[in-house]
């Protein structure tokens, strides 16, 4: 059994309480009040900056040139593209750019992203792939849940739906599950344990993160 093997057994409690999340069950049947999403889209908006460091503090600390090349990739392609399409999907939605950018992150978000930066910035390479795993492997496992329920009629979320059930994102998905295993491979137990205690945490984070837009959440004071 490979490590993923044992990731994935951790994780699956998360993603099936994830997917009968009200506001996933909602965004798969098209029936969704579209205030909750954009408040995720606002809050994915601060998260991706913060993924960004995490896939900086990557390259940097990647033990081989193909590594950091494909820590780089992915930093470039994160700030350059992925941004710039989540500026034009937030605008679908009536956000505007000002609007992104003066976006607080929520008590979850900036929870979860202090999780990330501090275990890239202090922890090993295997601490951050753990911790950053949850992230792709959640979405492509609720992406492809939801499609073969059957996209929406509602245009936006089926979109959503359709970009993490994709084959491209399900690439990125198997690479990082990959390099976990990788990584895993050489480490000792010791090692391997606190991965999957950050994954767990990681993929506990991901269902925080719907259920906060869910709610809304604010700060109390």
């Amino acid at each position: 059994m490979s490590f993923t093997d044992d990731l994935r057994g951790i994780g699956a409690p998360v993603w099936e309480a994830t997917l009968d999340h009200p506001m996933v069950r909602r965004l798969g049947e098209g029936t969704l009040d579209e205030e909750p999403f954009r408040y995720w889209v606002r809050q994915d908006y601060v998260y991706l900056i913060e993924y960004s460091r995490v896939f900086a503090h990557g390259a940097a600390s990647a033990p081989d040139l193909e590594r950091m090349g494909t820590f780089a990739e992915l930093l470039d392609s994160t700030i350059n593209t992925e941004m710039d399409l989540h500026r034009e999907y937030a605008a679908d939605f009536g956000i505007d750019e000002d609007e992104l950018e003066a976006t607080e992150p929520s008590p979850t978000t900036r929870a979860y992203t202090d999780l990330l930066v501090r275990t890239a910035d202090e922890g090993t390479f295997g601490d951050l792939v753990a911790a950053l795993l949850p992230c792709m492997w959640g979405f492509n496992v609720t992406g492809q849940r939801l499609a073969e329920r059957g996209v929406p009629d509602h245009d936006r979320y089926a979109e959503w739906i359709e970009t993490y059930s994709g084959e491209e994102f399900t690439e990125l998905t198997t690479w990082c599950k990959d390099l976990m295993d990788d990584v895993a491979a050489e480490a000792s137990e010791r090692d391997r344990e606190r991965y999957r205690d950050l994954f767990r945490t990681s993929a506990r984070y991901e269902y925080e993160f719907w259920d906060a837009a869910w709610r809304q959440e604010r700060w109390s004071v």
